[in-house]
């Protein structure tokens, strides 16, 4: 599970399409969501509810121990995705954070973070994409080098 907001939600749908379709390899898919595409879903929890639990509220849905949430936000202050990754924890997923700044609270949340220490959003958004590139490279090669299928 994926999630941020801006060009945070965008990085999560990219990554999603590249474990669900093929990053550098043609393999089975790998179940990924991104908790940032469903606009039904997304206008309904804020609307009904607050918009700091569309991501925690889809990951009581969808979330079961084992899978992976990884959060995604340059400020390190978005409210929702630290929600997003407190709900994880609590259901027994690994979580993860990507972040900027100093990380904040959303760097707090996760278990495992990863920080890129500017201010400049642009800087970080690069880097974010990067990086993210990076851990699908490290997935496919992981499970697929091992023969797993």
């Amino acid at each position: 599970m994926l999630f941020g907001n801006g060009g945070s939600a965008s990085d999560a749908q990219h990554v999603a399409a590249e474990f669900v379709g093929r990053f550098q390899r043609s393999r089975v898919a790998l179940a990924a969501v991104a908790l940032t595409s469903d606009t039904s879903v997304l206008t309904a929890l804020g609307n009904d509810g607050a918009f700091d639990r569309v991501f925690a509220r889809q990951v009581e849905a969808l979330g079961r121990p084992d899978d992976v949430a990884l959060g995604i936000s340059t400020s390190g202050a978005s409210a929702n995705v630290v929600l997003g990754l407190e709900a994880a924890r609590a259901r027994g997923l690994v979580t993860v954070a990507l972040t900027g700044r100093d990380g904040g609270a959303v760097g707090r949340a996760a278990a495992i973070h990863v920080n890129v220490p500017s201010d400049v959003t642009a800087r970080v958004q690069e880097v974010h994409r990067t990086l993210l590139h990076v851990i699908c490279e490290i997935v496919e090669n992981e499970l697929f080098d091992r023969g797993e299928r």
